[in-house]
């Protein structure tokens, strides 16, 4: 692709690094951008350039928010014995579509992958552990990618919590397995919630030690 602009070859360059956006589609965007007025542009820019600077993880459930604390853990009427337990932002915005769960949510950042180096210490499961014993949590709902990886760490995190005081449940299998939550129709999602199982339906736990 021949450009006669080396401004608009860096900006197609800049949009075609975003995942599934092709050389093609970034010149649409930037010829798109090239025809609205410029206070337009600087507001599209400015609210681009805000996100990156001043997001934050909520530091009580890891989640995307404004503030130290976000909105949905700070929210006086979610139910805050139910805690959500999901791999990555993407889950929580699918689940809150359905608008089925009136919980909070503990995003772990990832799920247990060996092969590619992420064990307990890469992702937010200490945390857990410690909202569990602090903050009278009963149930832990695992809503996890039904995967092996997925199946894994819901294992591995009721194996760690499996003498405190909570029942641990995890989305029926209305998901596919081996697929991703995030692409999940928000109807069978919904479902999903609804009716959770205990996780010992799918993955044995052991005894209490």
């Amino acid at each position: 692709m021949i450009f006669s602009s080396k401004l608009i070859e860096d900006a197609v360059q800049e949009f075609s690094k975003l995942p599934g956006i092709g050389k093609k589609t970034a010149l649409r965007m930037v010829l798109q951008l090239m025809r609205m007025e410029k206070e337009k542009v600087d507001e599209f820019t400015g609210a681009l350039s805000r996100m990156r600077h001043e997001i934050v993880f909520c530091e009580q459930c890891f989640n995307v928010s404004d503030t130290a604390v976000c909105a949905i853990c700070s929210n006086p009427g979610r139910n805050r014995s139910q805690v959500c337990v999901v791999e990555n932002i993407r889950d929580v915005i699918a689940i809150e579509s359905t608008q089925q769960f009136n919980g909070l949510y503990h995003v772990l950042g990832g799920i247990l992958s060996p092969l590619d180096g992420i064990g307990p210490d890469q992702i937010n499961i200490a945390p857990l552990h410690q909202r569990i014993q602090q903050n009278g949590i009963e149930e832990l709902i695992m809503a996890l990618s039904p995967t092996i990886e997925g199946d894994t760490t819901a294992y591995y995190i009721a194996r760690q919590v499996r003498d405190l005081p909570v029942r641990i449940t995890t989305i029926a299998r209305g998901i596919a397995f081996g697929g991703e939550l995030e692409y999940a129709d928000e109807m069978t999602l919904a479902r999903s919630i609804a009716k959770r199982l205990p996780i010992e339906n799918y993955v044995s736990i052991g005894g209490k030690s």
